[in-house]
C-alpha cells in the first residue's frame, strides 16, 4: 500500500520516500549518538548470534544463561537473572527448560534449602562448548580489522560503560 497524503485540491499525493542510509553513514555511522550506536550494534550482534546458534536450538539469552550457570556454578536463579541481565520470569522458562532437556541441574543450597543451585550437567557442559566455538567465531569476525591493543581499549571502555549504568 503506497502511503499518501491530501494535496491541494483535495487530490491524493504519495508520500516522497525516505532512504534509510546504511548502517554506518551519518547518525547511524561515527557521527550518532553513542547510545544510538550501541543499541544498533546490540541489536546486530543479537542477530547474527540467533542466526549461529538456531543449529543449536538455542537463543541468545540461552546462550548467556548456559555460559553463567557454568562460569559460576551452584548460582541461584536469581543471581543467574542479574548476572544475565534477563528477566526472572525469562530465566525461570530457561531453567526449566534447561533441567527439562537434561542440561541443568538444580540442588538445595546446603544452608538456606529454599535456594536452588544450578549446575550444568555433562550434556549442558557439551552443549555450551558447542555453542562458545560458533559464538567466539563470530567474535573471531567482529575483530578481525583490529589490533590486540585496540580490541582491549574497546573491551574495557564496554565494561566500564556497563559497571556504571
Amino acid at each position: 500500500m503506497l502511503r499518501s497524503y491530501m494535496g491541494p485540491n483535495n487530490m491524493r499525493k504519495p508520500l516522497p520516500v525516505l532512504q534509510m542510509p546504511n548502517p554506518d553513514v551519518g547518525k547511524r555511522g561515527e557521527a550518532g549518538h553513542l547510545g544510538y550506536l550501541l543499541r544498533q550494534a546490540s541489536l546486530a550482534w543479537r542477530a547474527r548470534m540467533e542466526h549461529a546458534l538456531a543449529e543449536f536450538a538455542i537463543t541468545p539469552p540461552q546462550f548467556a544463561a548456559l555460559t553463567m550457570i557454568g562460569a559460576y556454578p551452584r548460582l541461584s536463579s536469581a543471581d543467574l537473572a542479574r548476572l544475565s541481565i534477563l528477566t526472572p520470569a525469562t530465566v525461570a522458562g530457561i531453567v526449566a527448560n534447561l533441567k527439562r532437556d537434561g542440561a541443568a541441574t538444580a540442588r538445595p543450597h546446603p544452608v538456606h534449602g529454599r535456594i536452588l543451585q544450578l549446575e550444568l550437567t555433562d550434556k549442558g557442559k557439551t552443549q555450551l562448548a558447542r555453542c562458545k566455538r560458533r559464538v567466539y567465531a563470530l567474535e573471531t569476525e567482529l575483530t578481525v580489522d583490529m589490533s590486540e591493543a585496540d580490541e582491549n581499549v574497546v573491551r574495557r571502555w564496554l565494561a566500564r560503560v556497563a559497571a556504571t549504568g
